[in-house]
Parts: C-alpha cells; structure tokens; sequence
C-alpha cells in the first residue's frame, strides 16, 4: 500500500525554503560572511585598539572629568581635563571602559604630551577591554566559520542525496506491491 505522499520524489519529503528554512548552501555563505565581518572587527579596530591604549601608558597625567558620557567602548565619551594651563576636551578612544559613569565622575587620564587629544583613562592603559573584546569577537569569528564548513559539508551531502533515487523508497514501494 502507498501513501498519497509517497510518491517516490525527493522534494517531497524535502521543505521548501518557503515552508520555513535556509538553503544549506545559503545559510553556509551567511555564515562565511558573518565570520569575515566579525574577524575583521577584532583584527582592524579592537586589537589596534588595544595597542593604542597600552602606548599611552607611560604619557602624562591629569585628573579629568567625564565630560560627555555615552558607549565609551565604541569611542563615544568625552573627558575634560587642564593640559599646559589650558582646558581640553578629548574623545576616548574605542576600547575604552567607565561606559556607566554619569557626566561630571571624576577619573585620572594619560595623554600625549605633544598632542592632549591623544588621551585615555588611566585604568585602560593595559588594552584590557580592547583585548577582551578582541578575543570575543575572534572567537566568534572562528564560531562562524566552523558553522559555515558544517552547513557546506551538508549542502554537498544533501545535493549528493537529491542525485541518487532514494533505493530504500523504491525498494519499499516493490515489497508493498507485492502484499
């Protein structure tokens, strides 16, 4: 006896990407590409970052305020700080912490001597944030590549399936002719 849905076709059994779903091969470049973008985070801004941040460790020193608060790990804070007799308000650079201080916390900064724009808190010198970040994000870089080889390896297993008749199929609906 046969079921009407078995009619020995394999896009029968197969949903449709209509129904719901990725094809395997699309979901494997999604994949890839998400690998590159987030690699490509941590190799050209967090780790550079990380070695801005530790270059200043050795500049001058000023007691600072928080001037404009925002996501300071993204480079959107400002501190204000006297350098030479004069007043400067600098952008911390990305990497940087103190993301949930509030306007006017007070906090020591470093900054170039030549150049007072040049500037990060005293507590990022070490590149800590930065590097976390960096290792997070290449991490996950290597998290989507490793799912992108498996979602490949099974598209080329699934296109390798869809060419060859499925025999058990066949060979059940012979054995059920013949009861």
């Amino acid at each position: 006896m046969s079921n009407a849905g078995d009619s020995g076709d394999s896009s029968a059994r197969r949903p449709s990407t209509a129904e719901g779903g990725l094809r395997p091969r699309t979901s494997a470049l999604i994949l890839l590409v998400l690998a590159l973008l987030v690699g490509a985070l941590s190799v050209l801004v967090m780790l550079p970052a990380a070695r801005h941040l530790r270059s200043l460790q050795d500049d001058e020193r000023a007691q600072a305020t928080l001037h404009t608060s925002g996501s300071c790990m993204l480079g959107q804070c400002q501190v204000r700080f006297e350098a030479d007799g004069r007043t400067v308000v600098a952008d911390l650079p990305v990497g940087s912490g103190g993301g949930k201080d509030s306007v006017g916390t007070r906090l020591t900064v470093r900054y170039q001597a030549d150049d007072p724009q040049v500037v990060t808190r005293e507590e990022d010198v070490g590149g800590g944030g930065a590097a976390a970040m960096a290792v997070l994000s290449g991490g996950a870089a290597l998290l989507f590549l490793v799912l992108s080889v498996v979602a490949a390896v099974f598209a080329a297993r699934q296109r390798r399936t869809d060419s060859v008749p499925d025999r058990a199929l066949q060979d059940g609906q012979r054995h059920g002719d013949d009861d």
